[in-house]
This record gives structure tokens, sequence and C-alpha cells, in this order.
């Protein structure tokens, strides 16, 4: 179990310093206490509170690795978490990031892997763009067989 300084857990939840202190003196954050009187949070700690925390503001100003200019996003399904996993061969890399209790798989390319500077325990923010979303709930087994065992239906 990693411990996390407020500053460090702060980055990662994308809330400023002052407002996870606040937190952290209100109780709704747990912590332990160095020697010296010092905060740490752990990992558990900060993956619950990315799980209740809400999204970022509408429009985030990010510095681009490639160019150093601030640019603002149009997309809004923004996912903050931190990389469990970077896999790069050839053209096309895999990012495992860790949101929450949920983990998102992306297939980028190794080139933007190495101009990003992805690294395990790297924080990030997944962008998500789509035309489409699906959603899907799992049958009830019950209902399933109540409409197999029923005859089936006479055309007048």
């Amino acid at each position: 179990m990693a411990l996390l300084t407020v500053r460090s857990a702060a980055q990662r939840l994308g809330v400023g310093y002052s407002t996870l202190k606040h937190w952290i003196y209100q109780g709704r954050v747990r912590t332990t206490q160095t020697p010296g009187g010092h905060h740490r949070i752990a990992d558990t700690e900060v993956d619950r509170l990315t799980a209740h925390h809400t999204s970022p503001p509408e429009r985030t100003r990010r510095s681009s690795p490639a160019t150093g200019f601030n640019v603002a996003l149009s997309g809004r399904n923004r996912l903050r978490g931190y990389v469990e996993e970077v896999r790069s061969d050839g053209l096309l890399g895999q990012v495992r990031l860790r949101i929450g209790t949920q983990t998102l798989t992306a297939i980028i390319t190794g080139d933007a892997i190495r101009e990003l500077k992805l690294r395990r325990g790297d924080d990030a923010v997944a962008i998500i763009k789509s035309t489409e979303v699906m959603i899907a709930k799992e049958a009830d087994p019950s209902a399933v067989l109540r409409r197999r065992d029923k005859p089936p239906r006479r055309k007048p």
C-alpha cells in the first residue's frame, strides 16, 4: 500500500491542494499522519475518492507535450485516473487506465505513448468522443425461462 503526499493525491484526484486539505479536516478523507504531523493518503483511499469524485470542469487548459501550447478540448466525457500498465510494440500500444474501481483500456499509437511519455503510475485523462453509446443489462434468468415456457402465439 503506497502512501501519497496531499499534493500528489490532489493532483491524481484533479482537485486543488487546499480542497483536499479541507476534506481531510472535515473527516471526508482518511489519512495516516507521519511522526512530524504530515498527512499521507493511501492509494486505496484515492481510488475510493476517484470513484465518487465529480468530473472536471467543462473546459480545462492543458499543456501539449509536443508543442508547449495550452489547448482547450471540446470533448466532455473525461475520465481521470492513473496509468496502471503501458505496453508498446511497434506501431500500436496499449494503455490501461485505472479510474476508481474501473479499468479502461485504450489502443493508441506507439508514437503517442512516446510523445506523452506515458509510464506506469502517471496521472492521465481518458477523453471519450463517440457518436454511439450502447447500454446493456443482463437478463434475469427466470424471465428468460418464463418466456420459453409460454406456448407460441397462433396467428388468427
